[in-house]
C-alpha cells in the first residue's frame, strides 16, 4: 500500500507550572539536550513523518527556531505556530496549517521517548481506524471517587488505560472535528464537558470510537521534577548518560 502523506503536529506552548522552574518544562536539559528536541528528532529521522508542524509559545517562536530547530537540524519543521490560552487553542492552531489529505500526528512535546516502533503501529493502525491513541493498560487499581473523596466504584483494571500521545488521525477528520470544537466550546464548557485530549474530541463531537494502540510504560511526559528524575534513570539504562 502507498505511503500517506503525514504530519506531525508538535505541542510546545505550555507553561508547566508544576514544573516550578522559569523555563518551560519543555525547554528543560535532559542529558544536555532541551527535552523538546528529543522528540523532534524522533520525528525527523523518521521514515514515517514527511513534515513537523511546531507550536510554541507566544513571543517564542524565534527562540525555538535558533535554539532548537536550526541547532538540531529539524529540516522537516516547515512552519513554527503560536499556541493559544489552552491545549485545545494550540492544536487547532496547528491543524491548521496542516494539509487536509493524510495523516496527523498530534504530540506534547514533554513525551521525549516516543519511538519509530510506535510510530509504525499507529500508522498501520489509523490506516484502518482512521483514529487511534498511543496508551498503555494501568498497572494499578483505579477508584473512582465522589465529589465528597469517598470511593464510589472500582472500573475492572483490565479495561483502563492511561492515554498518551502520540494521537493519530485521518487528517480531514481531526480538522474537522476541531472546527466543530471551536464553534461549540461554550456550550460544552457550560455543560461540564472539559476536553482533555483530541480523541475526546473525535469521540464527542464526530461520534467516532478512537482505537487504543501500544505506546510504552516509558512514554512519559515530564510534569513534576520527579518526571524528571525518572527520565534521566530511563536514559541511564539505554546508557545515554554517562
Amino acid at each position: 500500500m502507498e505511503k500517506s502523506y503525514c504530519t506531525a503536529v508538535v505541542l510546545a506552548a505550555g507553561r508547566g507550572n508544576r514544573m516550578g522552574t522559569e523555563v518551560h518544562k519543555q525547554y528543560l536539559l535532559l542529558a544536555g539536550k532541551p527535552i523538546v528536541c528529543y522528540s523532534l528528532q524522533v520525528f525527523q529521522e523518521s521514515d514515517i513523518i514527511d513534515e513537523i508542524i511546531l507550536v510554541t509559545g507566544e513571543g517564542e517562536e524565534d527562540y525555538c527556531r535558533k535554539n532548537f530547530v536550526e541547532k538540531y537540524g529539524i529540516t522537516k519543521v516547515s512552519r513554527i505556530v503560536t499556541g493559544g490560552k489552552e491545549r485545545f487553542h494550540s492544536v487547532w492552531n496547528g491543524l491548521r496549517e496542516t494539509r487536509e489529505d493524510g495523516y496527523v500526528f498530534i504530540h506534547d512535546s514533554a513525551r521525549p521517548f516516543v519511538d519509530e516502533e510506535m510510530l509504525s503501529r499507529l500508522y498501520e493502525i489509523v490506516r484502518l481506524d482512521k483514529a487511534c491513541v498511543a496508551g498503555m493498560p494501568v498497572k494499578d487499581t483505579i477508584k473512582i471517587a465522589d465529589k465528597e473523596g469517598y470511593a464510589a466504584r472500582t472500573p475492572d483494571r483490565s479495561l483502563v488505560w492511561q492515554i498518551q500521545t502520540p494521537q493519530v488521525f485521518e487528517s480531514a477528520l481531526i480538522i474537522e472535528a476541531y472546527e466543530k470544537l471551536m464553534q461549540e466550546k461554550d456550550r460544552l464548557a457550560a455543560e461540564g464537558i472539559r476536553i482533555t485530549d483530541d480523541a475526546m474530541v473525535v469521540e464527542t463531537l464526530m461520534n467516532l470510537p478512537v482505537r487504543l494502540v501500544q505506546g510504552s510504560y516509558e512514554n512519559i511526559k515530564i510534569t513534576t521534577p520527579e518526571d524528571l528524575l525518572t527520565a534521566e534513570a530511563f536514559l541511564c539504562h539505554y546508557n545515554i548518560l554517562e
